[in-house]
């Protein structure tokens, strides 16, 4: 294995193409020239099996190792962005109004092509890398839809690695942790449907918005005092829409949400404990309900043989002292599940430094942290598919 020093002289490059990419976001499935620029890189490094249009902007590549016949892995980095209004102040700023790398995708992608731009130089390892670029990470469940679409048995992928970075936590560590690391996460939506009227006459109406209010703080005890403390819930009422004028009282009220969860049976409960729970206040005031809950991103769960291999890789390139290996599970979602339920196989987190946090309009990937993420990978490979046993 590697220490971060063989590739400190790939960061320059690097980070070209990673601002690059940060002043040309796109959104969801959307990536089209985010993935002809992916496209045009790998080709350039001399990388012929480059296959595109998998979950309409998706990229998967494989480099064909020299050290004989060996099972496939795969390495994945999410390209889209986020519709948020850039407030960085950095030179590489978006240049699109509305829309910016807030979570650090072009990092990731940036990252994923130093490796490959490494792994098919020197091609010192037995078997197969398959290179995963997938679009629509962030709201459309673009994880799910390449595993749909048979990536892992149409390239014979065998284990599947991700990697995330992680402000706060400084540059040259990493954080992992065996088991389950995200949770599940589900959205609903409840309609209270009451009876308008005149705000001067509210006994003649059936009032949603106190009804709402009513079934807002309901909500809150289906955790404090329906599950078990020491479980982990999270039901978050994040969307209020009612009224149109200060003097009326509307028909309906819209109340929106999410859940987090590590356990199928909470999913389970949360799901069915919100309806009840809507539908019961509901009723005592004469209204009626409309529910809706989609399951979106089931819980994130890293296999321990390939965890442990991921642990082996960073600890090879930074020292066991800079990673730790008890990272805390996160209640945020993330579709890489998806294949990490198709493919036993592990993801990791990179650190950022002391940078705005994710999703936040001032934030930035840390140029400093790519060559440690490009050393990952690259050890990640020479871990699994060494070239002699």
């Amino acid at each position: 294995m590697h220490s971060v020093e063989t590739f400190r002289d790939l960061q320059g490059e690097a980070a070209e193409w990673r601002r690059y990419l940060h002043q040309n976001p796109e959104l969801g499935y959307g990536v089209h020239n985010t993935a002809s620029f992916v496209a045009e890189k790998l080709a350039s490094f001399g990388i012929n099996h480059i296959e595109t249009a998998i979950a309409e902007t998706g990229i998967v590549a494989i480099i064909q190792g020299e050290g004989g016949d060996g099972p496939t892995i795969g390495l994945r980095a999410d390209m889209d962005a986020l519709p948020i209004l850039e407030a960085s102040s950095k030179p590489w700023s978006s240049q699109i109004p509305g829309k910016m790398h807030a979570c650090g995708h072009d990092g990731h992608t940036a990252m994923l092509l130093g490796a490959a731009k490494y792994l098919a130089k020197t091609r010192n390892f037995k078997g197969s890398v398959a290179l995963i670029f997938q679009p629509a990470e962030e709201d459309g469940l673009g994880g799910q839809r390449m595993v749909q679409e048979g990536i892992m048995e149409r390239f014979e992928i065998s284990q599947v690695f991700g990697m995330h970075n992680s402000p706060g936590l400084d540059v040259g560590k990493f954080a992992i942790c065996d088991g389950p690391t995200a949770a599940a996460l589900d959205e609903f939506d409840i309609i209270v449907k009451g009876r308008g009227g005149h705000a001067a006459s509210p006994h003649r109406t059936i009032d949603p918005i106190v009804i709402a209010a009513q079934i807002v703080l309901g909500l809150q005890t289906l955790i404090s005092r329906g599950t078990d403390p020491l479980d982990s819930l999270v039901i978050s009422v994040t969307k209020l829409e009612a009224g149109t004028a200060y003097n009326i009282i509307p028909e309906y009220v819209n109340i929106s949400g999410t859940v987090r969860s590590f356990a199928s049976e909470l999913r389970e409960y949360a799901e069915r404990q919100i309806r009840k729970c809507a539908e019961g206040i509901a009723q005592g005031y004469g209204a009626e309900i409309e529910f809706k809950h989609r399951r979106l991103e089931p819980c994130m769960v890293n296999h321990t043989e390939a965890t442990n291999v991921a642990i082996k890789a960073a600890c090879g390139l930074v020292g066991s002292e800079s990673v730790n290996d008890r990272l805390r599970p996160s209640m945020g979602g993330e579709d890489f599940a998806y294949m990490l339920e198709a493919r036993p196989g592990s993801y990791i987190e990179l650190g950022n430094g002391p940078t705005a946090a994710l999703h936040n309009p001032a934030y930035d990937f840390n140029d400093e942290a790519l060559p440690y993420g490009i050393g990952y990978w690259v050890n990640l490979v020479d871990t699994t598919l060494a070239a002699r046993d």
